[in-house]
């Protein structure tokens, strides 16, 4: 691991599953987990390969920082350039199962999100940005302000590039915390066949 942003910690191969296992704690109740994965007891395990899958593109092809060696919080960015999950990018991060197709109501259910969420990432920022595409706090560190450890040196280097920030959300809660952090809500709609409600939000250059 190395450091590159002042306080925190940078993620590598070797420390993508202790990470993705925070996140799956995180998200165990997040509505669109609840969406993919209705069977409560089977959920965590579930996501948390979900989440191995994310974290290893993010390592390849973007930067992941964690609050510490003890991994409270976590947060994964993509220069929007390489935020596409092609085959082949998958294939290079060792995602390896994406070969292999999988059938059933999980992966229709994951099909018709992704359609919806690049659909409205597209019109939302169609300009070159940085897309924030995880932001997790384990439950037992929730309320210490991670979340703005996690966030604000990165707000400080991509203002530096004069770059704006997107990033969506499934949770109405998370709208106002974004919003203090300098976003604003440019779209918003309902994942097709479901009734998880998506924000897509922008934060300007200073977060104006």
């Amino acid at each position: 691991m190395t450091t590159e942003l002042e306080g925190l910690v940078r993620l590598t191969k070797g420390s993508v599953k202790p990470a993705a296992e925070m996140m799956a704690r995180a998200f165990e109740e997040y509505p669109l987990t609840a969406y993919f994965y209705p069977d409560g007891a089977a959920r965590k395990d579930k996501i948390a390969r979900g989440y191995r899958s994310l974290l290893r593109f993010g390592v390849c092809y973007g930067e992941v920082y964690a609050t510490s060696l003890a991994f409270e919080g976590a947060a994964m960015w993509l220069y929007s350039e390489n935020s596409r999950r092609t085959l082949w990018r998958n294939i290079r991060c060792g995602n390896l199962s994406m070969l292999f197709p999988r059938f059933g109501p999980q992966r229709t259910r994951l099909r018709a999100y992704l359609a919806f969420s690049m659909a409205m990432h597209k019109r939302a920022a169609p300009f070159r940005h940085m897309y924030l595409q995880l932001l997790a706090v384990d439950p037992v560190h929730q309320g210490e302000g991670l979340s703005g450890r996690l966030l604000r040196p990165m707000f400080q280097r991509i203002d530096r590039e004069g770059l704006p920030c997107f990033l969506e959300t499934q949770a109405e809660k998370n709208v106002a915390i974004y919003r203090h952090f300098g976003f604003r809500v440019v779209e918003a709609g309902i994942v097709p066949g479901s009734n998880v409600h998506s924000w897509a939000m922008l934060r300007e250059v200073g977060g104006k």
